[in-house]
């Protein structure tokens, strides 16, 4: 039995929503962070960009996390079945 050559890195899927959310969890908790007090009485008294900003740093985590414990395995060249 041959083994794998090697990993998707950062070409993996996870890899790449996860940086997706990262930006925009950056985005939202600036946004949140700087937000006057009309803002957040606009939301009810809940500064909500910061949650949503936290929410999604918590999401990008775990998908990080979920790449590197269980990376998707890239076959060998010679182990790909003709088609």
């Amino acid at each position: 039995m041959a083994k794998s050559s090697g990993t998707a890195g950062a070409f993996d899927i996870r890899t790449i929503i996860a940086l997706l959310f990262g930006i925009y969890a950056v985005v939202l908790i600036v946004v949140g962070a700087t937000a006057g007090a009309d803002d957040v009485a606009k939301s009810g008294g809940i500064n909500l960009n910061l949650y949503a900003g936290i929410g999604m740093i918590v999401f990008s985590a775990a998908f990080v996390v979920w790449a590197r414990l269980r990376p998707i395995a890239v076959p060998a060249a010679d182990e790909v079945p003709e088609s």
